[in-house]
């Protein structure tokens, strides 16, 4: 984990983490407020959530521009240790915010000696940030940010695709993968943070679909799906 280790990717990383526990804290509190008044299970609050944004996703994430809404510090590594184990070479994230995955992912890159990652991002002021920290970490000429829609920003990935991380509008998985899915390389691994999407689920599930998908027990009630391409 040379790049990931370094004093420049480390100095930042940690400064990002800081900086996103203070930023979602109290986000994450009236979540969870709201959540035990209700008494709904989480699994019922993604339902709610997935519901909303099939109405109007855009509205709901610029209500969360300032927010980091980011990966745990171990599902970082561990997107470092699979993006090293499957020697990715060409990366594509769906959901970048203010890039902390993206960081861990682009250490990858570089510890595998180079690649090309492709992330997709709505709203404008985390694309700045995120480029921002990218070069502050040293990685930034690894990564394309695109800002907007991912429906549009991932039509054209350009190549094949060896990781797909999906973590962004929950709705959207099912069609960012099948927007994605021609490029996807046999043996390629897609990750879906809070995978909640019945929908999703079940297609990753269908080995019939070319797939074999299982829960993955990082940071556990985040709903984590691990998939890797069999076809």
């Amino acid at each position: 984990m040379k790049t990931l280790s370094s004093g420049r990717v480390a100095q930042v990383l940690d400064k990002l983490h800081q900086d996103a526990e203070a930023a979602d804290r109290e986000y994450v509190g009236a979540t969870i407020t709201a959540m035990e008044r209700s008494g709904a299970t989480l699994e019922q609050a993604a339902a709610e959530m997935i519901a909303e944004e099939r109405m109007n996703y855009r509205a709901i994430y610029h209500g969360y521009a300032d927010n980091f809404l980011n990966v745990s510090p171990t599902y970082g590594r561990f997107l470092y240790m699979i993006a090293r184990a499957s020697k990715a070479t060409r990366i594509v994230e769906f959901g970048t915010s203010m890039g902390i995955s993206t960081i861990y992912l682009a250490a990858a890159l570089r510890d595998n000696g180079g690649g090309h990652l492709i992330g997709s991002e709505l709203e404008p002021a985390k694309v700045a940030r995120a480029r921002a920290n990218l070069d502050a970490a040293g990685l930034a000429d690894l990564v394309d940010i695109r800002e907007g829609d991912a429906l549009e920003t991932l039509r054209d990935v350009g190549g094949e695709v060896h990781l797909l991380l999906l973590d962004g509008a929950f709705a959207l998985y099912l069609p960012i993968l099948k927007l994605i899915e021609a490029r996807l390389q046999p043996g390629a691994v897609v990750l879906g943070e809070n995978a909640f999407e019945p929908g999703y689920l079940d297609y990753v599930r269908n080995p019939a679909n070319g797939y074999v998908s299982r829960p993955l027990p990082l940071d556990q009630g985040r709903g984590n799906e691990f998939t890797v391409v069999t076809r």
